[in-house]
């Protein structure tokens, strides 16, 4: 996935909206009025929404006879969160490094023999 792309997911998946509709779409596809249900919104406020997701690769629309179901794209998804897996095992490493560094520290300090 290119940066440009991994960037376009975690900017449409930065509103709750549309986190929400990316959880429905996890379910099944569906259609907008089935997606605009539990909002508050205008369908052409769902539908910006989907075109957000849409235009991130998250989710694609195909035509079905008269309706055109939204449909999750988990691959990138799953592009998404094997980056984030990425991030959190470098993050690990550190800590990992970190916290055996800081106990080498306290055991440095710790007079020989005894207790202080």
């Amino acid at each position: 996935m290119t940066e440009q792309r991994l960037n376009a997911a975690f900017a449409a998946l930065a509103d709750p909206t549309r986190r929400a509709i990316v959880s429905s779409l996890s379910h099944g596809d569906a259609t907008v009025n089935k997606l605009a249900e539990p909002f508050d919104m205008s369908l052409p406020g769902v539908s910006k929404h989907l075109k957000v997701l849409e235009r991130s690769g998250l989710i694609s629309r195909r035509r079905h006879a008269q309706f055109r179901p939204c449909h999750l794209e988990v691959e990138v998804l799953d592009a998404a969160l094997d980056w984030i897996n990425i991030q959190r095992r470098m993050w690990d490493e550190r800590f990992d490094k970190l916290d055996a560094h800081l106990r080498e520290l306290q055991s440095q300090d710790r007079p020989m023999g005894g207790t202080r």
